[in-house]
């Protein structure tokens, strides 16, 4: 279908919300009563049916913020073509993140989440109408049309269109063979992370942060895996940067493969000196899941001060910043993990990981597989027996909720947060905060 045939005649913001935290999922140190929610778009075109759906995570409270923000901005798209928004998808992005609203958070916060949903809903559109699975669409393009998708500004001291021309391609000639891999679901191996959530009391959390209780369940893990099995753990930035290094350094002789977010995620600085502490340890050090764009993982590759780059498919600003991120990774050689630990995160990333592995970086990484509310998309992510994430096959970048969840979790009007239940949760302005929470 020509691009330039489709015309953008209006869109939906919904706010969508699971009440995941009844049954513990997604919660951690930080996170002890998570809602997994989606600021939830779709461009109408005029095209009938051909709809571009994107949306962006948030975690419960203050979904309707994120809602708000991609309403500020999904209008600036309407009335627009297809073909003149995709022609050169880096000018686009600046062009959205521009303007008077900027101001209010430039390139990060809640406007770089409704930017990303907003993207993301092209992107979608884009690859449905040419009737391919997004990694399809984006690893079909060649290296100069490839380089065309991503706005280099901020990121010519570390890498320039013309050296990013050259990485990709240098790996054009075994391009095939990758691609076969993908087509066969061999591209990207899968691991799991839910055994690692927490599902207990406020006084059970604090028993079970001491360095006994993590060497317990760390011995228990590693028991059950074996002496050849990767281990990694997750702090989710509670701890301060010498906390981290000592407490680290006592579980040394349990093969961490990496500690992921073991302070604030804005410090880069900190990061490093966690890494290069924990080196002779053997440990790694992960982080990214909450980093806002390519600037900070520019300083953070700059400083060497991670292991592996744990990108998050809503936290940048779509796929056209992600590309610049896995560019990045690659010339500096740190592998990419993305984040994808709540609802549609791995649809998602099954999508980016393929895209690292058959075109940009051409080495296998690992993606996390988290094994709840998969049943909810109209093109569900899927492991193998073998432990592969399957390859998405379904046009689109696997972004459609099924109409039927809506009925039950719309917010505020769906059955369930109409319920009793429902309504003390949304009534709790301290809703996952602990000792204050009330529901």
């Amino acid at each position: 279908m020509d691009v330039n045939d489709i015309t953008i005649t209006s869109f939906t913001v919904r706010d969508l919300r699971w009440p995941t935290s009844l049954e513990n999922i997604g919660t951690d140190p930080m996170n002890l009563a998570g809602e997994n929610s989606f600021g939830y778009l779709q461009y109408k075109t005029n095209i009938h049916e051909l709809l571009g759906t994107g949306w962006s995570f948030a975690n419960g409270q203050g979904n309707e913020i994120l809602c708000t923000a991609i309403k500020s901005l999904a209008p600036r798209l309407v009335g627009r073509t297809l073909g003149s928004l995709v022609s050169n998808m880096g000018l686009t992005q600046r062009k959205l993140q521009s303007g008077q609203i900027r101001f209010m958070s430039p390139e990060r916060g809640v406007l770089q989440l409704a930017t990303c949903a907003v993207l993301n809903a092209i992107w979608d559109l884009w690859a449905k109408s040419q009737k391919k699975p997004l990694w399809r669409l984006i690893t079909d393009f060649t290296p100069e049309e490839f380089v065309r998708i991503i706005d280099f500004h901020y990121l010519s001291d570390v890498i320039t269109p013309k050296e990013a021309l050259e990485m990709l391609a240098a790996l054009e000639e075994s391009k095939s063979q990758r691609l076969e891999l993908a087509l066969k679901n061999k591209a990207v191996p899968a691991y799991n992370t839910s055994a690692g959530w927490l599902g207990h009391s406020d006084d059970k959390i604090r028993e079970l942060l001491s360095d006994a209780a993590d060497r317990q369940r760390l011995s228990l893990v590693r028991e059950v895996i074996g002496d050849e099995g990767i281990l990694m753990v997750d702090v989710n930035q509670i701890w301060d940067v010498d906390y981290a290094i000592e407490y680290m350094k006592n579980l040394a002789d349990m093969n961490i493969w990496f500690i992921e977010e073991p302070t604030s995620p804005d410090d880069i600085l900190g990061h490093a000196k966690i890494r290069k502490a924990l080196k002779p340890y053997g440990i790694g050090v992960a982080t990214g899941e909450h980093i806002n764009n390519r600037v900070m993982f520019k300083q953070l590759l700059q400083a060497e001060a991670t292991d592996a780059v744990q990108l998050d498919a809503c936290r940048l600003a779509s796929v056209n910043e992600i590309l610049a991120v896995l560019l990045m990774a690659a010339k500096f050689g740190v592998p990419v993990v993305p984040h994808s630990g709540g609802a549609g995160m791995v649809e998602l990333c099954s999508h980016i990981s393929t895209i690292d592995f058959v075109v940009v970086s051409g080495k296998k990484s690992i993606l996390e597989y988290t094994d709840h509310l998969h049943e909810v998309f109209e093109a569900p992510a899927a492991c193998t027996p073998d432990g592969y994430h399957v390859t998405p096959t379904v046009p689109g970048y696997s972004s459609d909720v099924k109409e039927s969840e809506f009925g039950e979790f719309e917010c505020p009007n769906g059955s369930f947060w109409k319920s009793e239940k429902g309504l003390q949760m949304l009534g709790d302005p301290w809703r996952g905060t602990p000792g204050e929470q009330t529901s």
